[in-house]
């Protein structure tokens, strides 16, 4: 019947992880006050964004996405997303290059203007990860663009992309 199953839901505990253990306040105080140094040497205000998916199995987009939650907010750093590439200045590149979006992707870094920096984001962006020899997939992301940073991991965290963006700002600063 539904009302028992209703009411066994309302009274049990919901069955999810527990939150991540919270990322030190002096950690983000640091990456903060080094990308906001950074950014502002380098364009003389914040970075701008554009996310391309070549292909991945959305692992690494679950911790682009945690990198706007309350936890972690993107925003406090001065990074923040956009929807054109012609507004961007770091081009996020996540997923193995697949033959249909390698036309894609070079057309974005087409379309967007100078300074910009590629980076492959996750393993399977360095080299092509689990999908590597399928007749799908052409590569990592170098097969078709010179790649500036590469941070690898399946996925990485939201503060190794953090600590990666950061790392890519001041040497470039």
């Amino acid at each position: 019947m539904l009302w028992p199953r209703l009411v066994r839901n309302l009274v049990s505990r919901p069955l999810t992880d527990p939150a991540p253990p919270p990322v030190a306040p002096e950690i983000i105080a640091e990456l903060r006050a080094r990308l906001e140094e950074a950014s502002q040497a380098r364009l003389g205000r914040s970075l701008a964004i554009r996310h391309m998916d070549s292909g991945s199995c959305n692992g690494c987009e679950l911790e682009i996405n945690a990198l706007q939650n309350v936890a972690h907010d993107l925003e406090r750093f001065g990074l923040r997303f956009v929807a054109s590439p012609r507004h961007a200045d770091i081009l996020l590149v996540t997923g193995p290059l697949s033959r249909n979006m390698a036309e894609a992707l070079l057309r974005a870094r087409a379309a967007t203007p100078e300074p910009v920096w590629v980076v492959a984001l996750g393993d399977c962006a360095v080299d092509g990860g689990i999908f590597k020899g399928s007749y799908a997939v052409l590569g990592g992301v170098d097969a078709a663009l010179p790649v500036d940073l590469v941070i690898p991991g399946c996925p990485p965290s939201p503060t190794q992309i953090l600590e990666g963006l950061v790392a890519l700002i001041e040497a470039n600063a």
